[in-house]
């Protein structure tokens, strides 16, 4: 019975992420046809190749950053979600939730608040993959002390809100009323006015975040049978830990330096993608990421048909998603407790 099943799961697994990779580039495309300017697809679609016309700055310029950002925006949180969830063995884990996100956010703001974006642009992306370093390093280290579920995420939730009380506090003596905006921008979290630069600096930092992700894929699934089963079947256990944390870091600062602080998209789409391939972390990290991409790339799609006039946030958009699902989560787990 468990062959067949597995024999299932082994057969489902390419038809579901090629079915995932075409939701993503389908909700990529959409997010770069869709705009203000009145231009038809195939003026954008001739403007990427170019960059003189009116159209083909447009394409270069405004619509492929954005549209390419939301997908590896969400590839590296769904995917980091999954491996955050599989490290800790815990069903609530995401770097919102656990505080990565945000400490990601605060390195992002120290950078803005003190001018060090200035000096060099690999700065703020470098100080925001530093901040989400030092939180997914508490949560390890806490974890290697015994902590349960429910410790890790209160921890989360303490890392979380010393971060935003940090960065509220570099808001209220901001005096620069742009490096506020741009401060306020990246904790709400939002596409709007990416460039080429930023995509640029995030997509190897998040691919080499995801590939180390999908490296310690193996070493996860043995790591849900503990950690003396894990060792005996040969699992450098400290490296599998190393690599997610240091996996994590490099694509949750690299996205969250990008866009801002996009939570919840790590919980959601996790637990949406784990019935169909099954409860394996190392069958659910690939999928997570296409998941996470097609979910953020169609979250900037909706917000923009919803409010064309650019005042609704990406990260409100997730927020609003999220919580609810969040809140459900934790009452399904305490009536299965």
């Amino acid at each position: 019975m468990d062959a067949t099943i597995a024999a299932i799961e082994t057969k489902r697994g390419p038809r579901l992420m090629l079915a995932l990779l075409a939701l993503a580039l389908l909700a990529g495309c959409w997010s770069f046809l869709l705009g203000p300017s009145d231009i038809s697809a195939g003026a954008l679609l001739r403007g990427l190749f170019d960059g003189q016309s009116a159209a083909g700055i447009i394409a270069q310029e405004i619509r492929l950053p954005r549209a390419a950002l939301a997908l590896v925006v969400g590839a590296a949180l769904g995917a980091s979600g999954a491996a955050l969830q599989g490290l800790f063995c815990n069903p609530l884990a995401e770097p919102g939730v656990t505080g990565v996100t945000p400490s990601a956010g605060l390195g992002a703001v120290v950078a803005l608040y003190f001018g060090l974006a200035t000096i060099h642009p690999l700065m703020l992306p470098g100080l925001a993959i530093l901040g989400a370093l030092a939180a997914a390093a508490i949560l390890y280290l806490l974890s290697r002390k015994g902590a349960g579920a429910v410790a890790l995420i209160l921890a989360g939730v303490a890392i979380a809100s010393f971060a935003t009380a940090l960065t509220a506090l570099a808001l209220s003596f901001s005096a620069n009323p742009y490096a506020m905006s741009e401060m306020v921008l990246w904790m709400m979290g939002s596409l709007k006015d990416r460039t080429l630069n930023d995509l640029a600096y995030a997509l190897p930092l998040v691919a080499g975040g995801v590939a180390l992700l999908l490296s310690a894929a193996r070493g996860l699934d043995a790591l849900t049978l503990g950690e003396d089963a894990a060792r005996s079947l040969g699992i450098d256990v400290a490296g599998v830990r190393g690599r997610v944390i240091l996996g994590v870091a490099l694509a949750t600062g690299a996205a969250t330096a990008a866009a801002g602080a996009v939570s919840f998209v790590g919980l959601v789409v996790p637990h949406l993608l784990r019935p169909f391939c099954g409860y394996q972390p190392a069958r659910l990290i690939g999928p997570s990421a296409l998941g996470g991409a097609a979910m953020v790339a169609t979250a900037d799609v909706a917000l923009r048909l919803i409010a064309p006039d650019g005042q609704l946030l990406l990260g409100v958009v997730t927020a609003m998603l999220g919580a609810p699902f969040f809140l459900w989560l934790i009452l399904k787990m305490r009536r299965a407790s």
